[in-house]
């Protein structure tokens, strides 16, 4: 039996026929994968913790259980609710408010590396779980749920226009009286309508122990302060407290007799200030009574975050030091985004601590304007006796 193989050119052709289908094959695998890969939504639970169900029903089953910041993917869409899977592959339905979309993580992320080499302006501690932020406000998008009494690293201070609280009723206008010499009987015209002034709250953009960076409410956050300068408040709030030095007294209680000596930031107790802090002062410590008194103090000034300190060469040698931003005239600018407000011309002014003293250094040795908070009343002049 005579057995005709196939031609040289028929082999050809037909090797040609196989390599177009494995190369036609693999592009629609690619196509497929890449297909999928962009149909693929993703969102990240916002909520504290929250239970997947089995149906959007008044009585529901639980499938499941996620916690804040969990990735989650959208299998489906509803009014409300949307069906998603978790890591652990459980499947279940969950309403869209205990979520965040991709754009807003996007956002967070985003935020985090713009700012994770910033140097802390001060440390503090939450009062309660709070939310962070990605911009000041409290109708803000939000995400991560910080645990109360979680400390956080405080970066920039904002102020920003504080929501009316509802029912809010301004005060009541005095009653409308009839000008000089008018009719009798005849009456004034109607007051107009007073409007309540605008509120202001300050924001802090804060990082957590995880790295993670977002704005923080002011008011509910402290600003750590060791406990024998904090008696020193004098009703002002602390912005931020840095050792600078220590001392060794063998008559005090402080661990190996080495007692440290701060530097403290003040500022009036209230919100939308233009300024971060307006006081600067050098807690030393006294050897003959063993306690701390006030070796510097420069007040009233438009001071700016941030802080910086460190060592510097002297004639007696390396001896800490610290520098802070001032205001160099009246001209500040608010970012319109944040509400961050920062001089327009900043001035950086230098102290040496020199055992218990404290001597101007740096390249500005110009006078330090005093500047007073135009919304604090004067006091009034004494009276001659």
């Amino acid at each position: 039996m005579l057995i005709q193989f196939p031609s040289i050119a028929a082999l050809i052709r037909l090797r040609k026929t196989l390599f177009l289908f494995l190369l036609v094959t693999a592009a629609s695998l690619v196509g497929c994968a890449r297909l999928r890969h962009e149909q693929t939504e993703m969102v990240y639970v916002s909520a504290r913790k929250a239970y997947l169900r089995d149906r959007v029903a008044a009585v529901s089953n639980r499938t499941g259980e996620v916690q804040n910041g969990d990735a989650l993917v959208v299998l489906e869409h509803g009014r409300r609710f949307m069906r998603v899977r978790t890591p652990k592959n459980e499947t279940g339905w969950i309403q869209e408010q205990m979520v965040i979309d991709a754009k807003t993580h996007d956002a967070f992320d985003e935020l985090a590396s713009a700012h994770k080499d910033d140097p802390p302006a001060a440390t503090a501690t939450l009062r309660d779980d709070l939310y962070m932020h990605i911009t000041p406000g409290r109708d803000t998008d939000r995400f991560y749920l910080l645990a109360g009494e979680s400390k956080v690293q405080l970066l920039q201070r904002a102020s920003v226009t504080k929501t009316p609280t509802p029912g809010a009723v301004p005060a009541p206008a005095k009653p409308a009286t009839a000008a000089p010499g008018a009719k009798s009987g005849a009456t004034a015209a109607p007051a107009a309508k007073p409007e309540l002034p605008p509120a202001y709250e300050d924001w802090w953009l804060a990082r957590d122990s995880q790295g993670h960076i977002g704005w923080l409410l002011g008011g509910r956050v402290d600003v750590d302060v060791p406990d024998a300068i904090a008696v020193y408040g004098e009703g002002q709030r602390f912005i931020g407290t840095w050792p600078i030095s220590t001392i060794n007294d063998p008559g005090s209680d402080a661990p190996n007799h080495e007692v440290p000596q701060y530097i403290a930031l003040m500022a009036p107790n209230k919100s939308g200030l233009s300024f971060d802090f307006d006081q600067v002062r050098v807690f030393t410590w006294s050897k003959g009574h063993h306690r701390y008194e006030t070796g510097f103090r420069l007040k009233p000034i438009q001071g700016f975050l941030p802080v910086k300190v460190y060592t510097t060469e002297t004639k007696q040698g390396t001896v800490p030091a610290f520098s802070f931003q001032i205001a160099s005239n009246d001209d500040v600018t608010t970012d319109p985004a944040t509400g961050i407000v920062r001089p327009a011309a900043p001035r950086t002014v230098e102290y040496a601590v020199i055992d218990t003293m404290v001597k101007r250094i740096g390249a500005d040795t110009a006078p330090i304007p005093i500047k007073r908070d135009p919304t604090q009343a004067k006091k009034p002049a004494a009276k001659k006796r």
